[in-house]
């Protein structure tokens, strides 16, 4: 008897057409569904979401940026694994102006933060390793990990009326594959900075630390909390990230950098060798924006000092706005970001899509950060200022209206 012919679903057996670490769930959520529709319908949505500087009506010295990005040298094509020399020693005068001395030879020009991390993964971490992630923090970072076939260890940032890093949450998330511990100072989004006591208990693990410092010039406190885990002193091997996006208010302008540093000279030179050939392998910073980078650091004075008044100005309506009122605001030291507490009887993401369909204002549940518990949400700092006090008074009107209706007391 001869053998059957195979079936189509036997022909269509093999190897999966795709790998599992682009394998992510991109069904859209209800909110972002909800968002979608008011928009669709022509209805006005107050967007308290604003992440981009450059549609946020920052001002800007228009003039000097175009300018410094008509360089002729950007016709010729010179690569360096690193970034050429010029950019690199700007960015180091940056860290010289907040008191952390970096040799512009350990700074590592990269596209975005977000290659930056996929630089650090490919140099930390083999396939299944782990790295220390701060909760709440980015929802990016599970997507950069996932990438780099990285597993996310969290530790939690506790909170007793100002944030901290819970040490025993450190402790219990160390394992024998841990590779690294990642920081984010300011933290998106609670605005809570490192602290030096922190940063040497941090050291004390002895794994190396990833420090993102992208919101490090936005401080909303009078104590100085903009200094860089360069000065702390804090560890063998240390990794500073920044970049134009945040600094210069300039995202569209895909620069950023790695700064190693750190105690053991051995460590530093391994690392940036090894960076070395990373970096090599992609060539994928642009020579204009290379070129421009001194310029465009040197006019970012006007928008960051822009921006600060405008977070300031909101963060004290928001404060006096919540006075009385059953929505808490944490307590934020600096970032774009604000987080407010609302009452657990509904779920934060019911309430976010409550505000949204009842008053048009479109919040951040707290989920998205990954935050422990209920219920949050995340606002920013950076939207307009009549736009956030119309938004933020509306959140506060909906939540009155909703306790009233249910007979909440407060």
């Amino acid at each position: 008897m001869s053998t059957p012919p195979p079936s189509r679903a036997t022909e269509r057996a093999g190897p999966p057409a795709f790998s599992e670490r682009t394998g992510i769930l991109r069904h859209p959520n209800a909110l972002s569904v909800a968002l979608e529709g008011a928009r669709r319908d022509g209805r006005r949505v107050l967007d308290l979401t604003v992440s981009n500087p450059t549609s946020a009506g920052i001002p800007y010295a228009e003039d000097r940026i175009l300018a410094a990005l008509a360089d002729r040298r950007s016709l010729a094509y010179a690569p360096s694994p690193f970034g050429l020399d010029d950019a690199r020693a700007a960015v180091a005068e940056t860290y010289a102006e907040i008191g952390a001395t970096i040799d512009p030879s350990c700074i590592v020009l990269t596209a975005s933060t977000s290659e930056a991390y996929a630089f650090l993964f490919k140099l930390l971490c083999d396939d299944g390793d782990e790295v220390l992630v701060p909760q709440p923090s980015y929802p990016l970072f599970d997507v950069l990990a996932r990438f780099e076939g990285v597993r996310l260890a969290p530790y939690r940032l506790g909170y007793d009326g100002a944030w901290h890093v819970d040490g025993d949450a450190v402790r219990g998330a160390l394992r024998r594959r841990s590779r690294a511990i990642l920081v984010v100072s300011p933290n998106n989004p609670t605005g809570s900075y490192l602290k030096h006591d922190e940063a040497l208990a941090l050291a004390r693990t002895g794994l190396p630390i990833v420090s993102d410092e992208v919101f490090a010039p936005f401080s909303l406190t009078p104590e100085p909390h903009a200094g860089s885990v360069l000065a702390m002193r804090a560890g063998e091997l240390v990794f500073a990230l920044g970049g134009l996006s945040k600094m210069a208010a300039l995202p569209q302008m895909k620069l950023a950098w790695i700064a190693v540093g750190g105690e053991s000279e051995a460590k530093v030179s391994e690392a940036l060798g090894r960076l070395e050939l990373i970096a090599d392998a992609f060539l994928s910073v642009g020579t204009p924006v290379q070129l421009a980078a001194r310029e465009l650091l040197a006019v970012r004075h006007e928008p960051i000092r822009a921006i600060r008044e405008r977070l300031a100005k909101n963060l004290a309506f928001a404060r006096d706005a919540v006075a009385g009122t059953a929505v808490t605001l944490l307590d934020v030291e600096g970032g774009w970001y604000a987080t407010l507490r609302l009452p657990r009887t509904e779920a934060e993401e019911a309430w976010a899509l409550r505000f949204l369909a009842e008053e048009g204002v479109y919040v951040h549940p707290g989920h998205f950060f990954d935050f422990a518990d209920e219920a949050y949400v995340v606002v920013s700092l950076l939207s307009p200022e009549a736009l956030f006090a119309e938004g933020l008074t509306r959140i506060l009107s909906c939540v009155e209206q909703r306790l009233q209706s249910s007979g909440t007391s407060r």
